[in-house]
């Protein structure tokens, strides 16, 4: 039997070593782009609350059947008031509390007593489509605590967003995703 040996030249040898080095560096590099990539690059499209002027288009122009843009309440911020802006339509005269008069088309807004004269209002999210009617009523004559969000679950995250595109008040943006709501609070003076 003879042995058979291997030898490998200085030259090859170089050649090898750098090969294996460049193949580690620049799987390093992608590997390190995409940890980098997943942390800070990912984008998510957000709705200003207090640059929204409730025009009705997140209803309308959103790619989906049923929008991602629904109703959210800050309940730090209601009055829980029994004539609720929000939930009935004014008329010219007086606020009525009949059912007749309530504001939302599709009944998304669930009103509860609590105790004399102060009410719960609760969104129904599955009803809700977006129109911003009760946003609108909320801050012409109430206190701002209902007002429209984009619900990031429901979202596509489109690269140009229907609705941002439509906006009148242009209170659409993107943002990175961990920053993706901008909440509406109640302002303290100091």
């Amino acid at each position: 039997m003879t042995e058979t040996s291997c030898k490998l030249d200085r030259r090859s040898f170089v050649g090898i070593a750098l090969r294996v080095a460049g193949a580690a560096g620049i799987g390093g590099l992608a590997a390190a782009l995409a940890v980098r990539r997943g942390q800070s690059g990912e984008l998510a499209w957000q709705l200003d609350p207090h640059k929204c002027v409730s025009c009705g288009n997140c209803a309308t122009y959103c790619v989906l059947d049923e929008s991602a843009v629904k109703c959210v309440h800050s309940f730090p911020m209601c009055g829980y008031c029994d004539l609720c802006t929000g939930y009935f339509q004014p008329s010219p005269i007086e606020l009525k509390t009949g059912a007749e008069n309530q504001l939302c088309p599709t009944g998304a807004i669930r009103r509860q007593f609590i105790e004399d004269p102060y009410f719960e209002y609760t969104i129904d999210k599955e009803l809700c489509i977006g129109c911003g009617k009760c946003v609108k009523g909320c801050n012409a004559f109430g206190n701002g605590s209902l007002y429209l969000q984009v619900q990031h679950d429901r979202c596509k995250n489109c690269n140009e967003c229907a609705i941002a595109v439509s906006c009148p008040s242009q209170a659409f943006s993107r943002v990175p995703a961990k920053d993706a709501y901008l909440l509406k609070i109640r302002e303290t003076k100091a």
